[in-house]
């Protein structure tokens, strides 16, 4: 039963539709745009690290995955660390697989090639929105096909952008795009609140994410929070 007394539609009728795809691009729109700034702050970060335009636009379509990709620059040297590079991107993308698996219920009902188009371009503003959706009852998962895709091409062009007029942009972050995400998710997790039950996987989830910060290497106080909340959440709801 949903908020209203009716039934909720179950996830074992999860379609992926055209309709759905034009849906999802539409409702984050306004998200997409403020990814723009990230996107040429990462094209002019990779010229100046040496990388070709080329390389550094294929990054982005191939990889997808913004703070990863930034963190892979930093790492960026001759010789190159190929280990300490894959084990820092896969510590920042680790939360991949927990963003994967609060979509199961809905996509593993969908067929197995559709279901990989659709997380290929799974990133956090479009898990965000797929969550709610989720929520509401919705059950064309075209809407995190269609916001992916939206997002994906958006932060392609933006790195092309950055990579060709790099250093000429100047400090991106004076005009606030810094905080726009951090503001996104917020409100994102505020509009998930059920009430007082939920108050202690936030917290312990946010003393571990912070904690972590400080005494783990970069990127894992990601996954450590978001297992300490869901750990503590899965035994405090039984």
């Amino acid at each position: 039963m949903n908020a209203h007394g009716a039934p909720a539609r179950t996830a074992r009728t999860a379609t992926l539709t055209l309709r759905g795809v034009v849906d999802g691009a539409r409702e984050i729109a306004p998200v997409a745009i403020f990814v723009i700034p990230f996107g040429i702050a990462f094209g002019a970060a990779a010229i100046e690290k040496g990388l070709p335009a080329t390389l550094s636009v294929l990054m982005s379509a191939l990889v997808f995955a913004g703070a990863s990709q930034f963190a892979a620059l930093d790492l960026w040297a001759s010789p190159m660390p190929y280990l300490m590079l894959a084990l820092t991107v896969f510590a920042v993308n680790a939360r991949h697989i927990l963003l994967g698996a609060a979509l199961a219920p809905w996509l593993l009902h969908l067929p197995v090639a559709k279901r990989y188009a659709v997380l290929s371009v799974l990133s956090d503003p479009n898990w965000a929105q797929a969550t709610r959706a989720l929520q509401r009852g919705e059950t064309d998962a075209g809407l995190i096909l269609g916001s992916g895709l939206l997002m994906w091409v958006a932060w392609i062009l933006a790195t092309a952008v950055g990579a060709v007029l790099g250093a000429n942009l100047g400090d991106l972050t004076r005009f606030g795009f810094d905080v726009l995400m951090i503001s996104f998710f917020t409100a994102a997790v505020v509009g998930q609140w059920r009430g007082l039950p939920d108050l202690v996987p936030w917290i312990v989830a946010a003393a571990v994410a912070l904690v972590g910060a400080w005494v783990l290497p970069f990127g894992w106080h990601v996954v450590a929070g978001a297992l300490a909340g869901g750990i503590t959440g899965a035994l405090r709801h039984g």
